[in-house]
C-alpha cells in the first residue's frame, strides 16, 4: 500500500509543476491590463487602427488667414525646369507654358533638356519661337567613358552644344550609382568628381556655361522604409537603402572634391545640395567654397518646415541662391511658391506630410532669389 502511494505521487508531480507554471499566465489574463498612455491620454483600440498612413488625410479645423498671390512680387527667372519631365513635345506645349508664365509672373525659364547632339538640336528648334523667354541647357556625353579619347570627346560635345544654343549644362545627377544609367556595373560608373570630366568642366568655365549638379538625394533615402521613414510613401521610389550605391556621406565628399579641383567653373548645386535638412552644415560648405551657388528647386518642404531658420539662411546667402521649381509647370504650383516665400501664412498644405509656414522674405532677398542672381550669374549671350 505504501509503495502504491509513492508511485501515485510521482505521477502527480509533473502535472502539479505544469499547473504552477500556468497559473501566472492565467492570472495575467484575468487581471485587466493598464492602457498605453501617450501624453497623458489612454490609447484605446478603435476604427482608426485600420487606417493606413498613406490614406491619412485629416480635415484640418484650424482657421487661419490665407493670402492669394496671383503673381510674384518681382519678375521671376525660374532657373530649374525640365522639358522632358514637363512633357513638352509640341509647339502648342511651349505656347501653353508661356501663357502660364505670363499669368504667374515668370519672365524667363531655364530648361534642362537632358539632350546632346541631334536631340539637343531638336529642342532648340522646338523652343526657338520663344527664344526671348527660355534659355536651354544641354547634358553630357556619357557613352564609352573608358575610351582613351573620352575626356576630349565630352569636352568637344559641350562646345558643339554651345554653338547650337546651349547656355549651361545640367541637371547632372549622381545619387550614388554614377551619372549614367543606374544599370551600369559598379566598376564602370562615372561619378561627378571623375577626372575624365575635367576637360568638360574647363570648357564650361571658358564658355561661361554654369553647371547644375544634383548630388546625392534627401538623406532619408538612405534610411530603411518603414514606420520611421521621414518622407511619405509617395517618395519610396527614391529609396536607396541597401542598394549598390555610394553612401550619402561619400557623395558629399565627392562634391567637395569636384569643387576643389574646378574652382573656375560655376557650379549650382540644386535642391540646396540635399543638405536643406541641416542648414548649419550647408552654411559651412558655402563658407568653404565662395564660388559655389545653390538653387531652391523642389525643396519647398525643407524651407517650409523651418521658416525662421530658412529665412535667416536665405537672407545671409541671398546673393548665392537661385529660385527654381523642378515641379512641372502648373500655375497653382508657382503660386504656392509665391505664398511660401512672400507671405507669413501658417500651416500651409505641403507635399510631404509636413505643413509649411510662410517665410515672409523681405524685398531685397526676394528680388535676389527671383531674378538678380540669375541675371548676374547665367550666360545671357543670345542663342
Amino acid at each position: 500500500m505504501k509503495k502504491r502511494s509513492i508511485h501515485s505521487l510521482r505521477r502527480l508531480v509533473p502535472a502539479a509543476v505544469a499547473l504552477l507554471m500556468f497559473l501566472p499566465a492565467l492570472a495575467a489574463q484575468s487581471t485587466p491590463t493598464e492602457p498605453e498612455m501617450k501624453f497623458g491620454i489612454p490609447v484605446k483600440p478603435g476604427p482608426m487602427d485600420s487606417v493606413l498612413l498613406k490614406d491619412y488625410k485629416p480635415d484640418v479645423s484650424l482657421v487661419l488667414p490665407r493670402t492669394i498671390v496671383e503673381k510674384a512680387r518681382f519678375p521671376v527667372i525660374d532657373a530649374h525646369t525640365h522639358s522632358g519631365m514637363s512633357h513638352i513635345r509640341t509647339a502648342a506645349d511651349v505656347d501653353a507654358w508661356v501663357r502660364t508664365m505670363d499669368d504667374v509672373g515668370v519672365e524667363y525659364t531655364v530648361v534642362f533638356t537632358g539632350a546632346i547632339g541631334d536631340e539637343f538640336a531638336q529642342q532648340v528648334k522646338l523652343f526657338a519661337p520663344h527664344r526671348d523667354r527660355f534659355q536651354l541647357w544641354c547634358s553630357l556625353d556619357t557613352e564609352n567613358v573608358d575610351d582613351p579619347g573620352y575626356p576630349r570627346r565630352v569636352a568637344e560635345g559641350v562646345e558643339r552644344c554651345y554653338q547650337m544654343g546651349a547656355r549651361g549644362i545640367g541637371e547632372i545627377t549622381d545619387k550614388g550609382s554614377g551619372i549614367q544609367e543606374a544599370s551600369v556595373p559598379k566598376g564602370e560608373r562615372l561619378h561627378i568628381d571623375d577626372p575624365r570630366l575635367d576637360l568638360a568642366w574647363q570648357a564650361c568655365a571658358r564658355l561661361k556655361m554654369p553647371v547644375n549638379v544634383h548630388i546625392a538625394d534627401h538623406p532619408s533615402a538612405w534610411q530603411p522604409l518603414g514606420p520611421h521613414q521621414e518622407r511619405t510613401p509617395d517618395f519610396q521610389t527614391f529609396n536607396l537603402y541597401g542598394k549598390d550605391v555610394l553612401s550619402y556621406e561619400e557623395l558629399l565628399a565627392r562634391r567637395d572634391r569636384l569643387l576643389l579641383r574646378n574652382p573656375e567653373t560655376l557650379f549650382i548645386l540644386c535642391h540646396l545640395s540635399n543638405q536643406g535638412n541641416n542648414l548649419a552644415a550647408l552654411s559651412k560648405v558655402l563658407e568653404r567654397f565662395p564660388g559655389l551657388h545653390l538653387d531652391l528647386s523642389a525643396r519647398d518642404y525643407e524651407i517650409g518646415r523651418q521658416p525662421r531658420a530658412a529665412a535667416a539662411f536665405l537672407a545671409k546667402y541671398k546673393d548665392r541662391i537661385l529660385f527654381g521649381t523642378d515641379m512641372e509647370r502648373d500655375a497653382a504650383m508657382y503660386r504656392g511658391w509665391w505664398q511660401l516665400l512672400e507671405t507669413a501664412d501658417e500651416f500651409l498644405p505641403g507635399r510631404i506630410w509636413w505643413p509649411y509656414y510662410g517665410l515672409d522674405l523681405p524685398d531685397p532677398v526676394l528680388e535676389a532669389l527671383y531674378r538678380k542672381n540669375a541675371k548676374r550669374l547665367l550666360n545671357w549671350t543670345p542663342w
